[in-house]
C-alpha cells in the first residue's frame, strides 16, 4: 500500500530512476537537493519526490524490469537530469554541508538561445548511482553579441 498522494499538478515529463540502494538515493535526493516525497510504494521501495520550486521526480530500487541493457555504474550515461530552482547558491550550499562532491561547481554560465543568451546560475553533481544532476537557476537573458545574429 502507498503512502501520501501524487503532486497536485503532474510535471510534462519527469524522470524515473532505478537505483541500487533506495534508502542511499532517497537521502540524497530529499536531504541533499531538497526534494520531498509526494507519495511512496514502501513494498516496490519506489518514491515520486517534488521540490519546493516545482521539479518533480521518481526513484525506485531495480528489480530487473525495464532495463534495456546492462546496468552498470554510473548509471544514466549520455543523460542529464536538470532541475531549475529558485537558489542554486542555497543548493550548492547544501551539497557542501553534506559533503558530496560536484562535478561541476557552482558557475554562471550563459548560452546562446538561438535569438538571444540565456544565463544560469548551475552546478552539475552526480547522485548516489552515478545519474548526472544539473541544479540551474535562471538569471536573464541578454542579446547575442554583435555578429552573432
Amino acid at each position: 500500500m502507498g503512502t501520501g498522494a501524487p503532486p497536485a499538478r503532474w510535471a510534462a515529463l519527469m524522470a524515473e530512476m532505478m537505483v541500487e540502494d533506495y534508502p542511499v538515493s532517497l537521502a540524497f535526493w530529499t536531504d541533499v537537493l531538497g526534494f520531498v516525497p509526494a507519495f511512496t510504494r514502501p513494498a516496490q521501495k519506489l518514491a515520486c519526490l517534488v521540490h519546493p520550486d516545482g521539479a518533480q521526480v521518481m526513484i525506485y530500487q531495480r528489480d530487473g524490469d525495464w532495463e534495456t541493457g546492462v546496468m552498470q555504474a554510473p548509471f544514466g550515461r549520455g543523460a542529464v537530469i536538470q532541475i531549475y530552482v529558485a537558489d542554486a547558491t542555497a543548493v550548492a550550499a547544501r551539497v557542501t554541508a553534506a559533503g558530496w562532491p560536484f562535478y561541476v561547481p557552482l558557475r554562471e554560465k550563459w548560452r546562446d538561445w538561438g535569438d538571444r543568451l540565456g544565463g544560469q546560475r548551475e552546478f552539475l553533481v552526480q547522485d548516489p548511482d552515478g545519474y548526472l544532476v544539473m541544479v540551474a537557476e535562471r538569471i536573464g537573458e541578454r542579446p547575442l553579441p554583435a555578429g552573432d545574429g
